[in-house]
């Protein structure tokens, strides 16, 4: 074990020349490291704690569990694989579904922990299989039509909070835009957190913010935590984020790779297992599921600086704060007009990350299986289809995922029947 917790010195730790990496397995100067450490905890921060605020879960416990996620993934990956494990996006759409039902919030948890047990048992199979099973299964016209509709299928709840001050939304909304556009390096990686900022300050200003919350909390004490409550009839709405942590984590594991020019493919199955352990216990105690963030990798590009020394800090310095009730109290008076502007973008862009899945993987369009296959699914996913047999729903995003993998694998089958569809078609270049 005490291995595990050593790293080399790289250089004089104090200067990184151009040109020059700092491995996973090295550091600088701890005082430099933890500065790095408090980076990722910066540029998570935005994104992870949004999903709290909109699924009203606890930010401090949601903190607190991205914290232990953290812990579990670099131990598990033997300190080889940097990563932050913060709150995923890919949860929100079915905890709101739970909560349209009339369902709790312990109700919600139970979806995220069977989530994650899910994704750790898929984790062991990759591990021991390898991944090419997920690619036949999930080919990227499958793949990229459910990370689509996860983020899509939100629309609506984006509106229901703009219209509660859009003064304050299109304030928020540009000025996420804009930081992206007017600053480089970190400041424009950071355009979530510091648009946010700005619309909780014009928030204040105009009189939409209650600090009454923060006044009676108190500085240091630990995250409210529950446990979860069983209800199978909700599972249907879970289930298919699995495709999309998955789909989240290998895509980190190939981005850390092609970075640090490492081969990770070994990793993709403890990767998995990992999240999908610290998601289980996120939703065994109360806090949101997790997956690795991509805000993350842009600290790692910008710095070059890969040591999982500086996401130990990071995991530190969120356990910290995540012990002072007030700061998690902070979080929660961000008002409805601030998220439904930052949520108009950050929801967008979960869906276009489906639609970047088609394109980098060259997705054929013109091939029928495949348009027919994108085009129902969209449709069904942005309307959000919905219906229940014998109490257990299906909401949009559980209906479409059905449908992705029986439409395409189904008229792919009855393609290569009847010659219409040949092998070369599917699923490698479909």
């Amino acid at each position: 074990m005490a291995h595990l917790f050593s790293w080399g010195l790289h250089g004089d730790g104090k200067t990184l020349h151009p040109g020059e990496v700092v491995e996973p397995n090295e550091r600088l100067t701890w005082p430099r490291t933890i500065e790095i450490g408090a980076q990722h905890v910066i540029a998570m921060f935005g994104a992870t704690f949004l999903v709290p605020i909109l699924t009203h879960f606890d930010p401090s416990t949601t903190l607190f569990f991205t914290a232990l996620s953290t812990a579990l993934f670099l131990l598990i990956n033997a300190n080889k694989l940097p990563s932050y494990l913060g709150s995923s996006f890919g949860f929100i759409a079915p905890i709101a579904a739970v909560a349209s039902a009339g369902k709790g919030i312990a109700v919600a948890s139970f979806g995220i922990m069977v989530t994650g047990i899910l994704l750790a048992l898929i984790g062991l199979l990759v591990h021991v299989a390898g991944s090419r099973w997920i690619d036949v299964i999930m080919p990227p016209v499958v793949n990229g039509a459910i990370v689509a509709i996860i983020g899509f299928n939100l629309a609506p709840s984006v509106w229901n909070n703009f219209t509660k001050a859009p003064d304050t939304a299109v304030v928020t909304l540009v000025a996420v835009m804009l930081i992206a556009v007017l600053f480089k390096g970190l400041l424009g990686r950071l355009n979530i957190l510091i648009g946010v900022i700005i619309g909780y300050v014009y928030a204040c200003i105009r009189g939409q913010v209650d600090f009454s919350a923060i006044e009676k909390a108190s500085w240091i004490g630990l995250p409210h935590f529950h446990m979860p409550q069983p209800d199978i009839s909700i599972l249907p709405m879970f289930i298919p984020v699995v495709l999309v942590l998955v789909a989240e984590n290998i895509g980190h594991v190939k981005s850390v790779a092609q970075m640090t020019g490492r081969d990770y493919d070994g990793q993709i199955g403890t990767a998995l297992f990992a999240d999908g352990l610290g998601t289980a216990i996120a939703g065994f105690g109360g806090g949101s599921g997790t997956t690795t963030y991509g805000e993350n990798i842009g600290v790692m590009a910008a710095t070059k600086v890969y040591s999982t020394a500086a996401y130990w800090c990071a995991a530190g310095f969120a356990l910290l704060l995540s012990l002072c009730p007030k700061f998690g109290a902070l979080i929660n008076t961000i008002p409805a007009g601030v998220l439904g502007g930052v949520t108009t973008m950050l929801y967008g862009m979960i869906g276009m990350i489906g639609v970047r899945i088609w394109v980098e993987n060259h997705v054929d369009f013109d091939k029928p299986i495949n348009m027919m296959t994108a085009a129902v699914v969209m449709i069904i996913g942005i309307a959000d289809f919905s219906f229940a047999i014998q109490g257990i729903a299906f909401n949009g995003i559980a209906i479409g995922t059905i449908v992705v993998l029986v439409m395409y694998h189904g008229l792919s089958a009855i393609g290569r029947l009847t010659g219409t569809v040949t092998r070369e078609d599917t699923p490698q270049e479909a």
